[in-house]
């Protein structure tokens, strides 16, 4: 396990891993949401144009509530998107609301996926679909907005209200959309206080729930009549479907994958399913990404302590024997702990990760970078295949990741200022 504690600050030089002091100023910038008094980046992306696309969970004199904003390619506002760039709402009459995902689709229109509040203690998945110039698109669900609701209540989740930002919790949010356009969200439902199940629920081209999907629309993901919590989704090019958490949250991590239709793939791990440890340690899986050869790569924490954690596994699931021994690699950075949030593949096989270090003004951002086969790349960071940012005097902590077409690196997150401001910073490849 790599031990690293020392405190690494912003840099201007000219090597991978620094920030890109041509990116707005000094290489971040504030993301603003016109009549918020905070916001928190969740999710980033990058459309066709260069232009950078912002999901975060904004807060008004109103309640908290989803936002979009659009920034160029510099990192300024795109004042033609939206309202002064930026779009705030809820995804229905209700209790709160926030956005966790964003995703460009194949025509161009921006898909938001989040959370609807139903009331102070429940959660309910949600998306919904806007043009390319921030307009809701009137034929996607109930006016371009969509609140999804199974039978039994099955997609109630539990709302987070006590533990600080940045720190794996109840919540979860995740989207794929399939090669026809299909939209893959994950959830998690709360039988009762000790017994909970991941859901993997798919919603047809205009949102509304696909019931040819597994016969009811929703797939119960639970392994071995364990506890099992989803936090991440990835759709692989050839159509299967990987989810990723943990069961007995978190006392292993878990990978299991299904066909397009819905059905297990039971040739994936044993019977599906594959669950680990970390070096002895709890492990959450909170990212998945697919390698050219097929190969996944999965990225989080360990827990107890909280480290980050890598995991490279061969396409059937079976674990890489030649990286790290088939074992989930740690890394400790810092002193009160560190994970491992997004994770997304570069040109030629490498995968950048952001996350956070743990611990009120300890909380700095975390970039590291990832071989194709599993080892940190030492090239990245001044040898040690990681940076540590430092944005503000308070709590800055990063929650996601998307590569620019040029390699350049696009981190979103938040930072506090009196209130947690949506920030975005960008580095070099």
């Amino acid at each position: 396990m790599s031990i690293q504690s020392v405190l690494a600050f912003p840099s201007s030089l000219d090597h991978a891993g620094g920030l890109d002091t041509t990116f707005a100023t000094h290489g971040r910038t504030q993301v603003y949401f016109a009549g918020s008094i905070s916001s928190m980046t969740n999710g980033v992306a990058i459309d066709p144009q260069g232009r950078l696309l912002v999901a975060a969970k904004v807060g008004t004199q109103s309640g908290s509530c989803f936002g979009l904003a659009r920034l160029l390619e510099d990192g300024s506002a795109d004042l033609t998107f939206g309202n002064q760039g930026s779009v705030i709402g809820q995804f229905e009459q209700g209790f709160e609301a926030m956005a966790g995902k964003v995703h460009v689709l194949a025509d161009g229109n921006i898909l938001v996926a989040g959370l609807h509040y139903d009331n102070a203690h429940r959660t309910l998945p949600a998306v919904a679909l806007f043009d390319q110039q921030g307009r809701a698109v009137q034929r996607f669900g109930d006016n371009g907005r969509c609140v999804v609701r199974l039978p039994g209540n099955l997609s109630h989740g539990v709302r987070d209200t006590w533990l600080p930002p940045g720190v794996p919790g109840a919540e979860a949010c995740d989207v794929g959309v399939q090669a026809d356009g299909r939209i893959l969200l994950v959830t998690n439902h709360h039988f009762e206080l000790a017994d909970h199940a991941g859901l993997l629920i798919r919603l047809d081209t205009k949102g509304a729930l696909d019931t040819t999907f597994n016969g009811r629309g929703f797939v119960m993901v639970r392994h071995l009549l364990m506890n099992t919590w989803l936090s991440s989704l990835r759709v692989q090019r050839d159509g299967r479907i990987l989810v990723g958490g943990s069961i007995n949250f978190p006392e292993e991590g878990l990978l299991a994958r299904y066909h397009a239709d819905g059905t297990l793939d039971t040739s994936f791990a044993l019977d599906g399913f594959m669950s680990f440890k970390a070096q002895g340690l709890g492990a959450q899986v909170s990212q998945i990404v697919q390698q050219d050869n097929g190969d996944v790569q999965c990225f989080g924490s360990s827990r107890d302590p909280m480290h980050c954690l890598a995991l490279k596994v061969h396409s059937n699931g079976r674990s890489d024997s030649h990286c790290n021994g088939g074992q989930a690699q740690l890394l400790e950075i810092g002193r009160s702990g560190c994970q491992w949030t997004a994770a997304q593949a570069q040109p030629g096989g490498s995968v950048v990760v952001a996350g956070a270090t743990i611990g009120g003004i300890e909380a700095d951002f975390i970039l590291g970078r990832y071989l194709p086969d599993g080892q940190l790349d030492h090239h990245f960071g001044n040898g040690s295949g990681w940076v540590r940012t430092r944005l503000g005097h308070s709590l800055d902590t990063a929650t996601s990741v998307a590569v620019q077409d040029n390699g350049n690196i696009v981190v979103g997150g938040y930072s506090m200022d009196g209130n947690y401001r949506a920030v975005v910073a960008r580095y070099l490849a």
